[in-house]
């Protein structure tokens, strides 16, 4: 049986990463619903509180797509992914309300990113865990993006998983990829209490010093200067944009987390070719 070529792992990539990108919208929605949902129940078992609790959200997984406005649920072509946007035109078939326009980017995003993952990996285990990276990262820069709030649920687990395939090793070393969570969550726990305590103010989440952790361990030490250089130019980039081209106040905090994970994913596909071309510019050897 002839090897399929590479465009057409790379296509499929894209197809898969459309479907992976619908769900990543469910995660954005209603993880931090849940997690919402949870804290309080917490809170009323902490404090004795005999209140009838509130019905859950929705759950992730179970219960299908509706509409957040009408409660309609969705039919099968009004979920093809992208596309079910473009053809009912941004607006709910049942009750006509606009449909978020974080739909259908999430969802070419995933597909893009995820042709990508392929196209520098190929068809192999390191394009799997890539895909794995790459679909987390799109989830945690949504719900930070919405929430301010980047979940253990999804910090942890790839900050392990980093852990694990340094064990092969598939992308550095064990020795590297532990190194590089400690720098990477103690750096920005430094930045951290260092702004706190000359200001009084609170800079960043403990979520942040988390996902920098897990990027040091899938990528290493040396990868963390440039991911927080890099973070921090694109987030300036946006911070400033919005400001003067949408007159944001400056005082509303801004979430940090999403251009981490985009420097993240950058240095994780172009980091050698980045550094290359640096090194080329100044002359290092």
């Amino acid at each position: 049986m002839p090897e399929m070529p590479l465009v057409v792992w790379i296509a499929f990539a894209g197809v898969l990463g459309l479907l992976v990108g619908s769900f990543l919208n469910v995660v954005i929605l209603r993880l931090p619903e849940r997690m919402a949902a949870a804290w309080e129940q917490e809170a009323r078992d902490v404090l004795e509180l005999e209140v009838e609790p509130s019905p859950l959200p929705p759950g992730i997984v179970r219960e299908p797509s509706h509409c957040p406005h009408c409660k309609h649920r969705l039919s099968a072509r009004d979920n093809i992914p992208l596309f079910g946007w473009l053809l009912l035109r941004g607006r709910c078939r049942y009750c006509q309300t606009t449909i978020s326009i974080q739909y259908p980017l999430v969802e070419l995003l995933s597909g893009v990113l995820s042709a990508v993952i392929v196209w520098k990996f190929g068809p192999s285990w390191q394009a799997l865990a890539g895909l794995t990276l790459t679909w987390t990262l799109i989830a945690l820069s949504g719900i930070d993006f919405r929430t301010q709030l980047l979940p253990d649920q999804l910090t942890l687990p790839l900050l392990w998983l980093g852990l694990l395939l340094a064990l092969l090793p598939m992308f550095v070393t064990a020795p590297s990829a532990i190194i590089g969570a400690a720098i990477g969550y103690l750096s920005l726990w430094s930045v951290y209490w260092l702004f706190k305590l000359l200001t009084g103010k609170e800079g960043m989440g403990y979520g942040d010093f988390k996902l920098l952790a897990a990027l040091g361990a899938w990528m290493g030490p040396v990868a963390l200067l440039p991911i927080v250089l890099l973070s921090s130019l694109i987030g300036a980039l946006v911070g400033g944009s919005l400001i003067v081209l949408r007159k944001r106040d400056s005082q509303i905090p801004m979430p940090f987390g999403p251009f981490i994970a985009a420097a993240g994913w950058v240095w994780f596909v172009a980091g050698d070719h980045l550094l290359h071309s640096y090194m080329q510019m100044t002359g290092v050897r």
